[in-house]
């Protein structure tokens, strides 16, 4: 029996929000936004899914990421109220750009003048989950050889993944 024929009961999951699983990874791998899938599902088989539902379901399928994870450029595990510091934006983007995806106009100048700044004062960035502000600009010293310190502890360090970005 299918996934999506089964019936639902006490003992059995719930059935499967996706009508013809060859379709929702096709639309996944062509780059359809979760939010236009969200959309096309409900006019197209009258099902209420999220955007969440979606990532999850990509995930589960072992699909490629949307996101580009870096973790030599991105190597800590960053605390939820650092999550949209401007320096992890712009390391964010700094990724993106090295994995060959599109920056928008407006995201590659901030990038640039980001890297301009850090490049003249001789900086680069340092986290610090610990700590209120996490990120800090903190003099390049002879160990620094990108954009980052490097920590030393591998108590900051987030886990590798093994599923990878599909460039755009």
């Amino acid at each position: 029996m299918k996934e999506d024929e089964r019936e639902e009961g006490p003992h059995m999951p719930p059935r499967s929000k996706v009508r013809n699983h060859d379709e929702a990874k096709r639309w996944l791998l062509e780059g359809k936004s979760y939010a236009w899938m969200v959309k096309t599902y409900l006019e197209k088989y009258n099902v209420e899914t999220t955007t969440g539902y979606w990532a999850t379901y990509a995930n589960r399928a072992g699909l490629p990421l949307r996101i580009v994870r870096d973790t030599d450029l991105i190597p800590w595990k960053i605390a939820d109220q650092h999550r949209w510091d401007y320096n992890l934006v712009m390391l964010r983007a700094e990724a993106r750009k090295r994995a060959k995806h599109k920056l928008s106009d407006e995201e590659a100048a901030k990038l640039e003048s980001w890297k301009k700044w850090l490049k003249e004062n001789s900086l680069v960035i340092y986290y610090d989950a610990e700590t209120e502000d996490g990120f800090f600009a903190v003099p390049r010293e002879d160990r620094d050889t990108d954009l980052i310190r490097v920590p030393t502890s591998p108590a900051q360090l987030r886990s590798k993944t093994t599923r990878t970005a599909k460039p755009k």
